[in-house]
């Protein structure tokens, strides 16, 4: 067997030894659990609070038959759903009564329009009741005249005003802005969480001499590469339901309705950030951990590296929503400590240029090897160092 074959078989046993036992974990399952539970109650309650249906019910009678085109001409050009109902006068009454009707034209005249309603007019349907009454005022006022309506009709309908934009207005709508935010949280999570436990894994084996009889067989590089991969592995099965579970209620209460490419991509660079988030975090805090015995004192020693994600994360959060194209979180974007948490934010909104995708990436991908040999450095070094913590500088030279 070559020493290559050997060292990547070190490794994934370790790896499996890591993804059994967090399988395994109570609390694993539990998390895993309530976050899906949050993800469902969120789709939930957007679809309670969203108002009920966006269309317009409007019935009809005999007597106003002749606004029956000109308000679903009116209703289209203003981009409003409406659904006409031809309905009876008294039949029409009791549909509004009952609310299945938003509203019922029983007047013979198109330029004043009687509407009966249930208690108030929708500004959206009383706009098109208004243009419907003010075009048919127009024609008979142009027919006074002795003008052709239609000739007219079709001059208004063919004005336009013509916008010529300096610069590519920012595209975004709710549900990018949406995904965007959930993107950043379960990515943010996921880092927290999975981050952590590498290094409560790290102090727990050193505190119980477990890490003294793997280091017997393996080298602290192969202990600190499958513990991470091992941990990775479980991280991201627990994203991929999370966020599995998210897509399907999203798209079952109709709280997310966006274009299966726009999401599908949304979905690939979660993977892809996750992945690459999670290895320089968990390296980082692998190494810092190796340095206490204790898991009280965790805490403090994951803490800077902690501020950083969380740094990240709260100014995707709130800055980003309101100034997507904001040049300052752009180039922090840009640097592999703070992209993780930004720039799949970005690329959900769709706000980001070719180059700075390619050297966000390129950037994290060459810190995680200097992040590697740094905390394989460090963990070497102070693993197997208990009782007091060990500072940094002499973690560093040790060996």
């Amino acid at each position: 067997m070559s020493a290559e074959t050997s060292n990547d078989r070190a490794i994934m046993l370790i790896a499996r030894r890591e993804i059994s036992t967090r399988l395994r974990s109570k609390a694993f399952r539990v998390a895993t659990l309530i976050s899906i539970l949050i993800l469902v109650g969120i789709a939930l309650v957007s679809k309670i609070s969203s108002g009920g249906p966006s269309y317009q019910d409007v019935g009809v009678t005999p007597a106003a038959a002749s606004t029956t085109d000109r308000l679903t001409a009116v209703a289209r050009a203003l981009h409003i759903d409406l659904r006409v109902h031809d309905v009876g006068e008294a039949a029409g009454r009791a549909r509004v009564r009952d609310g299945e009707l938003d509203g019922l034209l029983v007047g013979d005249d198109p330029a004043a329009i009687d509407v009966v309603v249930q208690t108030g007019l929708d500004d959206d349907l009383r706009s098109v009741l208004q243009l419907v009454a003010q075009r048919a005022a127009l024609d008979r006022q142009v027919s006074a005249l002795g003008g052709d309506p239609a000739t007219v009709s079709a001059a208004v309908a063919g004005a336009r005003v013509r916008v010529t934009p300096l610069e590519r207005p920012t595209e975004t709508d709710g549900q990018q802005l949406a995904l965007g935010i959930i993107t950043s949280v379960l990515i943010y999570m996921s880092l927290l969480i999975n981050g952590q436990a590498v290094a409560q894994g790290v102090v727990e084996e050193k505190t119980s001499r477990v890490v003294e009889i793997l280091l017997a067989t393996v080298r602290p590089r192969q202990l600190l590469i499958g513990k991470v991969l091992g941990l990775g592995t479980v991280g991201l099965i627990q994203m991929a339901a999370i966020a599995l579970c998210g897509i399907v209620a999203g798209t079952a209460t109709g709280a997310l309705h966006m274009h299966a490419s726009a999401t599908a991509g949304t979905v690939v660079w979660l993977i892809i950030w996750f992945l690459l988030g999670y290895t320089a975090y968990s390296l980082a805090f692998a190494g810092v951990a190796s340095l206490v015995s204790r898991q009280e004192d965790v805490a403090a020693v994951v803490t800077p590296v902690l501020m950083l994600l969380i740094v990240g994360y709260v100014i995707g959060v709130s800055i980003l929503p309101s100034t997507p194209d904001s040049g300052f979180v752009a180039a922090l974007s840009l640097i592999p400590i703070f992209a993780p948490t930004l720039m799949p934010v970005r690329l959900a909104l769709g706000v980001v240029p070719a180059w700075q995708a390619v050297v966000s990436l390129g950037g994290i991908v060459v810190a995680i090897p200097l992040l590697l040999w740094l905390s394989a450095r460090i963990y070497q070094n102070a693993v197997l160092h208990s009782g007091a913590r060990v500072r940094l500088r002499d973690a560093w030279r040790t060996g």
